[in-house]
């Protein structure tokens, strides 16, 4: 038989002790941030890494350790990812420790305060004003105690309880106290049941790693037949005899394929584009994430955070003609009765240089009376709903005023006086209208910039909400929000949507509305899920346990610094000062990183098809494979890897296009067709086989690289010339100082042999010239058509 627990002593300690052995305390799994292992597993384990690694130790096995120089390229990409999303987790940990909760709870009579991860089962729990309640449970006592459960609700009106109802881990105590049995500790309670179900991990989806991933997919389906047709062609020409050579030769076929360069400047980029937000109160937990909001097209928010501030504003407070001189000492008296957000506005509003007035009784504020009361000598002066202390309604002059208040999203209390009486608890009758007081919920002062850039920038707001769909609605309203068509705002209660979130009558209604009213955690989810089941990439902020699965969901989850430790758990991107601002700031950033990526990607794979077209036609020739693994070292580091670092950090506000792989090979094709012919020609007019021809076939590809550099670089203002400038030098340099000309394996060309290479260079370069101007063409006409459609 389960013993009953006396709430005046609470559990002894040997009932602590008892329940601790059973694993009955409020200790939780629930992680504050992603786990150190699966960081590394993420930056670690993948495909890249593993064609590069196995490359490297063919090379160290077979060949010369200057041929692995391209491993590093490995381990810098993996140390620059784990280093930065490790960062995050610190930050995000230390908020949570500096975040953890304390309880106050009866034991053998006495009242002693743990950590809230100490409680145990059936402990007797005292709550009050301004705390979070730790575990769920029932209340045994209640002294007008009301709740928010937003934070797992959604629904921001204080919630009253009283002996009997249950309470959940996680609200907070907004009016009066109580007492509390707790009946679910640790993992089982609600709020963590929604912590675990979102908490399963999916990397974000960048498209320029998506993209990254395609091509080496395409590669690792060629790496073995190239391999073995390297090897075949090379130990053929060799009669058998060097199996070494041809296996080193064979990798650098492969590794002149991987755009190693592009996998390293992607990560470099999203790095830097981390510590720029961090910078700025934006906190990435995942690298991708800088990029992802560059694509977002539908950007789904919560009221609070966002448009409003969480706090109560007074917009006006007016004492009529009638009233007396007392009339403002009593109201300041009547917010005095009670410290919850509404009294504290009011407060803040009054003069500060009241007289004090000193009632002879009192009723407190409730949400079931909906008003509160002070009696003097002079009058009964009541502050509440006026609704309940006007009873004329809305027929008078007042009652439209009120009304209009409402419809706006507005909230209006009302000051009445009535005749002395002794102390109760019973409104006294005929009572006469002194003031009213309008309330608002504070809108962000920057929320009507911040909606009015996502409108410029093509991203479709929508407002989510657990309140009175209406009454969001008149706050969106007031804080700019519009429709794309410029027409009136449309606003759905969600209790009024299909319960198939499946169905395309679901889908159709959220795709359609603005404004969304009672929502519950599900509906949150599905309605992400259907927007990004019709094509949108979708980013969803949220600060409450409530929001954790439909952030998780969301291509972009946005978590506001002050939420559930949960709810930033579970998100990409945390705004440490819960500023919804600062977004614009992260678009900008993603915009610069996936436009300038675009811009240097065609240098990158240009190298992969270049490299296996001159694989293919060297086994077909039957010749020695012109390029040693440190040439493609060579070539790629004053034609791509400086170059394009460069080009990849400067400011671009491009807006996101669909289509970033196709374009980026539209180029990159024919320019590798291009460079491999004209390296091909000039290996084969200068010496097959020699160190000349070699150096021929290095420095023909370097120019016509330079020429497609110049390409992606443009428009060349000074800057860019320069750097175009200094890249032709330091390659001039790789082959005229002979340190470097050795190391690289290289000779000093010919007059004749010089004019072989430019001239084969030039060619390459008119050639890309004449594709790239195609492509533009193109990609004009089609841009014409789309504005035309």
């Amino acid at each position: 038989m389960e013993k009953l627990i006396d709430i005046q002593q609470g559990l002894t300690a040997a009932d602590v002790r008892e329940r601790i052995a059973r694993g009955e305390v409020n200790t939780t799994t629930s992680k504050t941030s992603r786990s150190l292992g699966s960081i590394i597993r993420e930056n670690v384990f993948t495909a890249f890494n593993a064609i590069l690694a196995t490359a490297a130790v063919l090379i160290l096995v077979f060949g010369h350790v200057q041929d692995a120089v391209f491993a590093g390229v490995m381990i810098f990409n993996a140390v620059i990812g784990i280093t930065s999303e490790i960062r995050a987790k610190r930050t995000l940990d230390s908020l949570a420790i500096v975040d953890a909760p304390r309880a106050r709870v009866r034991r053998d009579g006495s009242v002693v305060e743990v950590p809230a991860s100490q409680v145990v089962l059936d402990e007797v729990i005292l709550i009050e004003l301004g705390d979070q309640i730790c575990a769920d449970g029932v209340v045994a006592a209640s002294g007008g105690l009301e709740v928010d459960e937003s934070i797992l609700t959604g629904e921001s009106e204080p919630v009253k309880k009283q002996e009997g109802d249950p309470l959940l881990a996680g609200t907070s105590v907004v009016s009066g106290s109580a007492t509390m049995r707790a009946t679910t500790v640790g993992d089982r309670v609600y709020a963590q049941d929604l912590a675990r179900r979102a908490r399963v991990y999916s990397p974000t989806v960048s498209q320029i790693q998506t993209s990254i991933d395609r091509v080496l997919k395409v590669i690792s389906a060629l790496l073995l037949p190239m391999i073995a047709l390297t090897i075949w062609s090379q130990t053929r020409i060799a009669e058998g005899a060097d199996w070494s050579g041809a296996i080193v030769l064979a990798v650098a076929s492969v590794v002149g394929m991987i755009p190693q360069g592009l996998v390293l400047l992607t990560s470099m980029n999203f790095a830097i584009g981390s510590a720029t937000l961090a910078r700025r109160g934006v906190l990435v937990q995942e690298l991708p994430a800088v990029e992802v909001l560059a694509r977002v097209d539908a950007l789904c928010t919560d009221k609070t955070g966002t448009l409003t501030t969480g706090r109560i504003a007074v917009r006006e407070l007016s004492l009529f003609e009638e009233a007396p001189e007392e009339a403002g000492a009593a109201l300041a008296a009547l917010t005095a009765l009670s410290s919850n957000e509404t009294s504290r506005a009011i407060e803040r509003a009054l003069e500060q240089d009241l007289p004090a007035l000193e009632p002879e009784w009192s009723v407190p504020f409730s949400s079931a009376r909906k008003w509160a009361a002070i009696g003097t000598g002079s009058a009964n002066w009541y502050l509440g709903a006026p609704e309940i202390l006007l009873p004329e309604g809305p027929s008078t002059e007042l009652g439209r005023r009120i009304d209009s208040e409402a419809a706006s999203g507005r909230r209006v209390v009302v000051l009445v006086a009535a005749a002395p009486s002794a102390p109760t608890e019973e409104l006294a009758p005929q009572r006469r209208p002194l003031g009213l007081v309008i309330l608002e919920e504070e809108l962000r002062s920057d929320a009507a910039e911040t909606m009015a850039y996502f409108e410029e920038q093509g991203i479709r707001l929508r407002v989510i909400s657990g309140d009175n769909a209406l009454t969001v609605g008149a706050l969106a309203q007031r804080a700019g929000l519009h429709r794309p068509d410029g027409g009136e705002l449309r606003v759905v209660d969600a209790r009024e949507l299909p319960d198939d979130h499946l169905s395309d009558e679901f889908a159709d209604a959220v795709e359609g509305a603005d404004v969304f009213g009672r929502v519950t955690p599900e509906q949150k989810r599905a309605m992400v899920q259907a927007l990004q089941a019709r094509g949108h990439c979708v980013a969803m902020t949220g600060d409450g346990v409530n929001d954790a699965l439909a952030l998780k969901d969301a291509d972009l989850g946005i978590a506001m610094g002050e939420g559930a430790r949960a709810t930033k758990a579970v998100a990409q991107i945390v705004l440490v000062d819960s500023r919804f601002s600062v977004l614009p700031g992260v678009l900008a950033e993603g915009r610069r990183i996936i436009a300038n990526m675009e811009r240097v990607a065609a240098l990158f794979l240009s190298k992969t098809v270049y490299a296996a077209i001159t694989v293919i036609a060297i086994a077909i020739a039957a010749a020695p494979y012109p390029f040693l693994p440190r040439h493609f070292t060579y070539i790629g580091a004053f034609t791509i890897g400086i170059p394009a670092f460069a080009l990849a950090l400067a400011p671009n506000a491009r807006r996101y296009v669909p289509g970033f792989l196709s374009r980026i090979l539209s180029l990159a094709v024919p320019a590798g067709i291009g460079l491999a012919v004209a390296s091909l020609s000039a290996y084969h007019l200068v010496g097959v086989g020699t160190v000349e021809g070699r150096t021929a076939a290095t420095l023909a590809l370097m120019i016509g690289a330079l020429w497609l550099l110049s390409i992606t670089a443009r428009p060349l203002v000074g800057w860019r010339i320069l750097l175009l400038a200094a890249m032709g030098a330091m390659a001039a340099l790789g082959v005229l100082v002979p340190v470097t000309r050795d190391f690289f394996a290289l000779a000093v060309p010919t007059p004749g042999q010089w004019a072989v290479i430019v001239v084969a260079g030039v060619l390459a370069g008119a050639a890309i010239e004449a594709a790239y101007r195609m492509l533009n063409r193109r990609l004009v006409k089609r841009a014409e058509e789309a504005g035309r459609a």
